[in-house]
């Protein structure tokens, strides 16, 4: 039903058609009532409906008229609405004059000689108020038309925010990779070589499959994770050690397509590099009431920045991971940077929780 009634909106030449009888159908309704006590009401029910076919007749040329004058001058639209409505009730009153006078033939007798223009002027009324209803349907829809517009590009600029943040790629970590790589070949560990530039290919294959306006499983998104992390892993062998916390509950959730990949670089690069012992990376998601909380931790130095400026502050990591939060939730969302225990830092991301819909 719903849809019906939006297609018909959408179609405007439909819509109008659609008022212009509703209207006149309304107008032949209520004058009748009012003559329920008229002595021949039958005979006047027709001069009504005969009233009424008239005026839904003579107010579509008026249609057409207006949509030649749409854009003179206010001034001039009014003189031309005022001039046609006052033309289109002078015809129309001759033609229910001239209706009376046809079925009730010598029967009928004006009440006063100002009856005809008492007629016309009733009509004029009639008339400016059709020309009223038109122009302000259409001033409505015009301004539906441009909200629209707005919203579409307000969408578009959304999208281009979403999407240049989401491919800010860290130029340092494919410059690492590649030297890696490069590195592997030249001391002939070509097996280990060719599996890091496999992970890479995957990764870079699932960050342009991946739009960055759309959501997907949390489960994907710890899988792209484990690609990158595979990545370092061979740049920092033993050194590395990755922990998942994830609850089952939670594994369908529905995230940004790589949001934590910066907050994880950003791990690897200020925490596990730092230290000659290497580190550990703890990922942790679960279900609080209708959030979905995620918990990305690091046992590295800290920061010496301090932690309520560093998310704006604190390099492109975390503000782009900030900024896109912003864009897709409002303000509905939380970002937190505290000290982690005993040494690190400790990111904590509450957004709504929203399940990936069972087919």
């Amino acid at each position: 039903m719903l849809s019906n009634w939006k297609l018909l909106l959408e179609d405007r030449n439909r819509f109008f058609w659609v008022l212009q009888v509703a209207g006149w159908s309304g107008y032949a309704l209520v004058h009748y009532i009012g003559s329920l006590m008229h002595e021949m009401r039958d005979i006047y029910a027709l001069i009504l409906l005969l009233g009424a076919y008239a005026g839904f007749l003579l107010t579509v040329p008026l249609r057409y008229l207006y949509r030649k004058i749409w854009d003179v001058s206010p001034w001039l639209l009014i003189l031309i609405v005022l001039a046609a409505s006052y033309l289109s009730a002078a015809l129309w009153a001759v033609i229910d004059n001239a209706t009376y006078w046809e079925i009730y033939k010598f029967g009928f007798t004006p009440d006063s000689k100002w009856f005809y223009f008492k007629n016309t002027i009733a009509k004029f009324y009639i008339m400016l108020s059709w020309s009223g209803l038109y122009f302000g349907i259409k001033y409505y829809q015009m301004l539906q038309d441009e909200k629209q517009k707005a919203l579409v590009a307000t969408s578009m600029a959304h999208q281009a925010q979403l999407k240049m943040l989401r491919y800010q790629l860290n130029p340092h970590f494919l410059f690492n990779t590649l030297n890696a790589i490069s590195t592997l070949i030249l001391v002939e560990e070509n097996e280990l070589a060719n599996r890091m530039m496999s992970k890479l290919s995957l990764f870079l294959r699932f960050s342009l499959d991946n739009e960055p306006i759309k959501k997907i499983p949390l489960e994907r998104e710890i899988d792209a994770l484990m690609l990158y992390l595979d990545i370092e892993k061979v740049r920092f062998d033993d050194r590395l050690k990755v922990t998942l916390d994830i609850e089952e509950d939670v594994k369908q959730a529905l995230v940004p397509s790589l949001f934590l990949q910066p907050l994880i670089e950003n791990s690897v690069k200020y925490a596990i590099a730092k230290l000659e012992e290497g580190g550990e990376i703890i990922i942790s998601a679960q279900r609080n009431d209708d959030d979905l909380v995620i918990v990305v931790a690091d046992n590295g130095p800290g920061s010496t920045k301090p932690l309520d400026s560093l998310s704006t502050q604190g390099g492109v990591g975390l503000a782009n991971t900030r900024e896109r939060l912003q864009a897709l939730y409002g303000r509905n969302y939380s970002f937190t940077l505290t000290a982690n225990t005993p040494r690190g830092l400790r990111i904590e991301i509450r957004i709504p929780l929203e399940q990936v819909e069972q087919a």
